[in-house]
């Protein structure tokens, strides 16, 4: 992955001692929760993406992320990022930050994105996609917009539930 130094990327052992590269962030806690939710999690990255972190300067808790498009549906490799927190509330041992593993990520709110994957590289194309996500989302802000229904929703994780 261009941008990134494999010696640098923060390993950390399932107890949560630091292991090798550069110091685990802040939100050790919150990467560590998801790990300990999703058995699947390999890799879990935290960014401060433009797009996402202006979108969750924006939005209702109780209403994230809309099905605004498949991917929000059935992306995230087995979840949809739709949960908000504020970093204080994951950090004071809230262990509801991850959704119980419902969710492939949460949005931190005035923060950024945290987003898991089986490998590095699929929790990267998750952020990615979630990054691209947002930035419709901020484009069609004060637009309507037309939402995937309910049924849609169950077609999709009908036809696609590997991903």
């Amino acid at each position: 992955m261009p941008g990134l130094d494999p010696d640098r990327i923060s390993k950390v052992s399932r107890d949560g001692r630091h292991l090798s590269g550069d110091k685990p962030s802040k939100e050790i806690f919150l990467h560590r929760t998801f790990y300990d939710s999703r058995t699947a999690t390999r890799a879990v990255v935290h960014l401060h993406s433009t797009c996402c972190t202006a979108l969750s300067c924006h939005l209702d808790p109780n209403d994230c992320i809309p099905a605004l498009t498949p991917y929000v549906v059935v992306g995230g490799r087995g979840g949809t990022i739709v949960a908000l927190h504020t970093t204080w509330t994951c950090s004071r041992g809230r262990t509801d930050c991850a959704a119980g593993g419902r969710f492939a990520g949460v949005l931190l709110a005035n923060h950024g994105p945290v987003v898991t994957g089986t490998s590095l590289a699929s929790a990267v194309a998750a952020a990615e996609e979630l990054e691209e996500t947002a930035k419709l989302l901020m484009i069609l802000r004060s637009a309507p917009v037309r939402v995937l229904t309910e049924q849609d929703e169950a077609d999709l994780r009908k036809h696609f539930p590997q991903m």
